[in-house]
């Protein structure tokens, strides 16, 4: 077998298909073997986590409600929160049928596991394209926390290696599967505003360079590998918190680790943008930041229908307000305002278009991973809206107008177009697929 068709082909698809046809075999059905409640070993989904730091929580417990996923391995640079997690995870799995989760500390020899069908990615957002492309070579599916790239030619690389192995790869942009966003995106396609000239976004600030002092190395904490392909810096811990710390690491807000929260809130914000509009695979064609320097706020972008998008502070935190010419929504995780009012419970009408729907983004996953098709926030989606996002702080960085192709996925300015990579330390490739 060629190592084309070997990306998709496991020990599991074997013994299913290959073994059982042979020997004229048929699958029973899982009620047959053992009540509603079985899940058959064939049918079940075994997972490996990337990374186990406070994200990862939340994730180990909506993506273990899914009753056929089984965790089976971990992997972090930082000793006690990968022991934290084992534990969490073994706790987990004796409610369904228990089963050890092996640790590691690199996350290949993890990849390396011929038993793991899929991973989820919750590292810092600069491993994100080495662990998805890793995947995606060793043939598993994926889940993989938002914003999907640092930088725009990660993302599209991600893209490619992702379709090329033929992997199913879930965004971890949740709001996609919640109700107020659905909604609000199935309002503005069908009109139930008018036509949309203006939408205001409130995420926080751009990304910043990191000015913080180098401090000792804990013990338990592998740095080196914590940095892994970024440019080398000291070890501080606003960037890898220790366990007993249970605030949000802040590498989110410095070049080279993360992208400030224009990334972190706007690849949830910025994305229901993208869904709305129904841009998904496309993007704006311009970002301009304000005139003053240092602003923190003030960029537009514009699509190419001369809608115009703000990043600023419009009254109400994390979320966004789109105005039509016949109405207003704003909407947040908390709440789905509308004027005309009452559009919130506003039922479609037949002939409306519906945007993917999606009650349980987790199950959603495991239901493409099955089905093997795409996800509510497939790869490419989550391409897009991560370009969005890194565009923004490249034209803050810049503090200049930028014309953006996204066919092409290039700026009309050779400096910015520098910035949609970034240089890799030695050892590192995430172009080797």
């Amino acid at each position: 077998m060629d190592k084309k068709n070997m990306a998709g082909f496991t020990r599991r698809n074997f013994l299913k298909t290959g073994a059982a046809a042979a020997a004229g075999f048929m699958v029973l059905p899982r009620h047959v073997l053992g009540g509603n409640g079985f899940i058959a070993p064939s049918d079940r989904i075994n997972l490996g986590y990337i990374g186990t730091g406070k994200q990862v929580h939340g994730l180990l417990r909506n993506i273990g409600k899914v009753p056929e996923t089984m965790v089976v391995a971990a992997c972090d640079v930082d000793r006690k929160k990968l022991a934290k997690f084992v534990g969490e995870s073994t706790a987990l799995n004796a409610t369904k049928a228990s089963h050890a989760v092996e640790s590691y500390g690199d996350y290949r020899e993890l990849l390396a596991r011929t038993d793991i069908d899929a991973v989820v990615v919750a590292t810092p957002d600069h491993w994100h394209a080495l662990n998805v492309i890793d995947a995606a070579k060793a043939g598993k599916d994926i889940y993989c926390e938002k914003p999907l790239a640092l930088t725009i030619d990660e993302g599209r690389a991600m893209v490619d290696a992702v379709r090329k192995y033929k992997r199913v790869l879930q965004t971890g942009s949740m709001q996609r599967s919640q109700y107020n966003f659905r909604q609000a995106a199935d309002l503005v396609r069908n009109g139930y505003i008018g036509t949309v000239k203006e939408i205001n976004v409130s995420v926080g600030e751009p990304v910043k360079q990191c000015d913080l002092p180098s401090m000792p190395i804990p013990d338990y904490l592998d740095w080196d590998r914590w940095i892994g392909p970024s440019l080398y810096r000291g070890y501080h811990p606003t960037l890898s918190p220790p366990i007993e710390d249970d605030k949000w690491a802040w590498w989110r807000g410095y070049r080279g680790f993360g992208g400030g929260l224009i990334t972190d809130w706007g690849a949830h914000m910025f994305d229901i943008v993208q869904w709305a509009l129904d841009m998904d695979h496309s993007g704006p064609v311009s970002f301009v930041p304000p005139a003053q320097s240092a602003a923190e706020e003030g960029l537009y972008f514009t699509y190419a229908n001369g809608v115009r998008v703000n990043h600023k502070a419009w009254g109400r935190p994390n979320a966004i307000q789109f105005i039509g010419t016949e109405g207003k929504i704003e909407v947040s995780r908390s709440f789905l305002d509308t004027e005309p009012a009452g559009l919130a419970q506003q039922p479609l009408k037949p002939g409306d278009k519906k945007v993917y729907h999606s009650d349980n983004h987790y199950q959603d996953w495991i239901d493409a991973i099955k089905k093997r098709s795409k996800p509510v926030a497939d790869v490419e989606i989550g391409h897009r809206t991560a370009s969005v996002c890194n565009a923004v702080n490249i034209a803050y960085e810049l503090q200049r107008p930028l014309k953006w192709n996204p066919k092409k996925e290039v700026f009309d300015d050779v400096y910015a177009n520098m910035l949609k990579g970034r240089p890799y330390r030695n050892g590192w490739d995430y172009m080797d697929f």
